[in-house]
């Protein structure tokens, strides 16, 4: 961008004569995010360029720990009007996040003045946005699980076709049935998943194959999932009680079970496409990979997603300046218009634009599961429910106890329940 360009970018994105803007200095966005390793990576590369686009604003990052901890101190410096100017959030926290009045909403003028419309987004991403008819984020993105397999292992166990591609698989026989052929023909284990206590997969997973089934999860403020709850939890677990998986595994261990060539299959989010990726250009993983959307086990293949967004903490009695607002948004837009860098960590670009161009379509190994975007489900709306949150948090103690057989699947379940059910009757925080 040239000088003059970068010169009257600044004047419309301040709103200010051109004049004026010169003898300004940039207005400073103070950002937070949760993003790390390759992400994290992607983010500032996308932060330093919006800063290289113009003259007018400059964000600057400080990178929190993922979770709890990230939303922890977003609350609490939001609520004493000490939070920052931006952050990134999950949209399965929107409702506690939104309903507790720790962000600000974004009026449909500010939007518009933006140049940021619903209809540039996919409309689930979008409506995930909203709450109590107010927008309060922008998505940046989806990244659903998906079934990562290992070639060489998959075709000892006469899984591929002539194309050295997956053949489909159906039902939750057949799917079993592949972990089971790897198990047998090659000694390898059949999956990879994180099963340790304080996993999370088997939440994702769980979640996943109710929606398959049309289990509700919650209902009328009650757990609903009933029996299929308990069959779905049981028939994962089979997995790992019969051998074709390895329990007790954490995050670390499973991912690197797989990427050692340890295990056929791994059910994993597209966040670990770029260490894929990454590992075949220096050639040290091994074998040829490959990914396809969660198969579909029952009704359809609905599948477990969450999406990153940007979103303004309200920061209680520091109304943020016009100005600041127009640069902010200005922020969003920018990298919702060049989120192409970051549909390469895996992720599925929530602005439709980028989604659905041509480079994006082509890109690999994103166009394998490309088709997952169709059928994402998220975790019910609850101020207890989303990403690290009190309810996914719970699940995280309990469920894995089944996947090492130290837990049967109905006790698994009655003890998460006990404790969980406790925060859908209570009433939603106002922080």
């Amino acid at each position: 961008m040239t000088e003059r360009r970068r010169f009257l970018a600044a004047s419309i994105l301040l709103g200010l004569p051109a004049a004026r803007v010169a003898a300004q200095a940039p207005v400073e966005i103070r950002m937070w995010t949760l993003l790390s390793g390759g992400d994290g990576a992607r983010m500032r590369a996308l932060v330093e360029a919006f800063n290289a686009s113009q003259g007018a604003a400059r964000v600057v990052s400080t990178t929190l720990k993922w979770g709890e901890p990230f939303y922890t101190k977003l609350i609490t410096s939001s609520v004493v009007g000490e939070g920052p100017d931006i952050a990134t959030i999950h949209l399965s926290r929107l409702p506690n996040l939104a309903g507790g009045g720790v962000l600000r909403p974004i009026g449909e003028h500010e939007l518009a003045a933006a140049g940021l419309k619903g209809g540039d987004y996919f409309p689930r991403q979008w409506e995930k946005s909203r709450h109590a008819g107010a927008n309060y984020a922008i998505p940046l993105d989806l990244h659903p699980l998906v079934l990562y397999y290992n070639k060489t292992l998959a075709a000892t166990a006469g899984l591929l076709d002539d194309a050295r591609l997956l053949k489909p698989i159906e039902g939750y026989a057949a799917l079993s049935a592949a972990f089971r052929g790897v198990k047998e023909k090659s000694g390898r284990a059949g999956l990879a998943m994180e099963a340790s206590q304080s996993s999370y997969a088997i939440w994702r997973l769980w979640v996943s194959l109710l929606a398959q089934r049309k289990a509700p999860l919650i209902e009328d403020g009650r757990f609903a999932y009933g029996a299929a709850g308990v069959e779905e939890l049981a028939r994962v677990s089979a997995w790992f009680t019969g051998g074709y998986a390895q329990a007790g595994l954490d995050y670390p261990a499973s991912t690197s079970q797989f990427m050692g060539g340890g295990a056929g299959f791994m059910i994993n989010g597209v966040w670990e496409v770029p260490e894929l990726v990454r590992a075949t250009r220096q050639r040290t993983l091994g074998f040829e990979y490959g990914i396809v959307p969660l198969p579909r086990l029952y009704q359809d293949a609905s599948v477990w997603t969450d999406s990153h967004a940007f979103a303004i903490p309200a920061n209680e009695g520091k109304p943020m300046a016009a100005a600041k607002v127009r640069a902010v948004l200005a922020f969003m837009d920018f990298v919702s218009r060049n989120s192409m860098g970051w549909a390469e960590g895996g992720h599925v670009p929530a602005y439709r634009p980028v989604a659905e161009s041509p480079a994006a379509r082509t890109l690999m190994p994103n166009a394998l599961y490309a088709g997952a975007t169709a059928n994402v489900v998220y975790d019910p709306d609850g101020w207890y429910m989303g990403a690290a949150g009190p309810v996914e948090a719970m699940a995280s103690k309990y469920l894995p106890g089944a996947l090492s057989g130290q837990l049967a699947p109905a006790r698994a379940l009655i003890m998460f329940e006990k404790e969980a059910s406790r925060l859908l009757r209570k009433r939603p925080p106002r922080y």
